[in-house]
């Protein structure tokens, strides 16, 4: 049995708010906790095929557990004792390759109010030119609609990010509110106020068999 143990209120309503945008996209969509020293890093999965995380104080029992966004919803938002039962674990359905914890080179800062409307001029050409199934297609997620430079890298941000941060409602669109965008060889990294969205920069090779 899991236990998640956030340690005050503040960063109850916090794991709270981070599980309720991740369950309003899938009920059924996976969260995956880990511990690091004093926190819990929580991680999620999006329809954009980027991934997004928020880390809390507190602890988690296992010290890596993955569970449905709607079960530890359920326990964060209505039970009242601190420790939490965040559900059923399903750790064999993670499938997504985490980003390493070091090795970031901050590249460049971004106002958020940028990122805001490239998000709402990206909704419109959704909605202008929707794909097969309705939804944005494959080919707008994919378009790149923001480059930074700078620590000697340049990042190409597309709007599968821009969509999964203005999703989660990570960074208030304030004309004073900036956005770090950091990188390795092989990822990208915008962190803002409330959370941070994670994406491969190349996409991996299949395996030969």
């Amino acid at each position: 049995m899991a236990i998640l143990t956030p340690a005050d209120r503040a960063d109850r309503d916090d794991a709270t708010a981070f599980t309720g945008r991740v369950a309003r996209w899938d009920s059924a969509g996976l969260i995956r906790l880990r511990a690091d020293a004093d926190a819990v890093r929580l991680w999620a999965g999006t329809p954009f095929d980027a991934l997004v995380t928020r880390a809390i104080h507190g602890t988690v029992t296992p010290s890596d557990v993955t569970v449905l966004a709607g079960n530890l919803l359920a326990g964060l938002a209505i039970a009242t004792a601190a420790e939490v039962d965040p559900g059923r674990t399903a750790d064999a359905a993670w499938r997504s390759q985490l980003p390493p914890a070091g090795g970031w080179v901050v590249v460049d800062e971004v106002p958020a109010t940028v990122l805001a409307a490239l998000a709402e001029e990206g909704a419109t050409g959704a909605r202008d030119r929707p794909g097969p199934a309705g939804a944005a297609s494959t080919a707008l997620l994919d378009t790149e609609v923001l480059t930074v430079s700078g620590a000697g890298m340049r990042v190409a941000l597309t709007l599968r990010v821009v969509f999964a941060l203005s999703g989660m409602g990570f960074a208030p669109a304030t004309p004073d509110e900036v956005v770090r965008v950091s990188a390795t060889d092989s990822w990208a990294r915008i962190d803002a106020r409330y959370g941070a969205v994670v994406r491969r920069r190349h996409a991996l090779l299949p395996l030969l068999v």
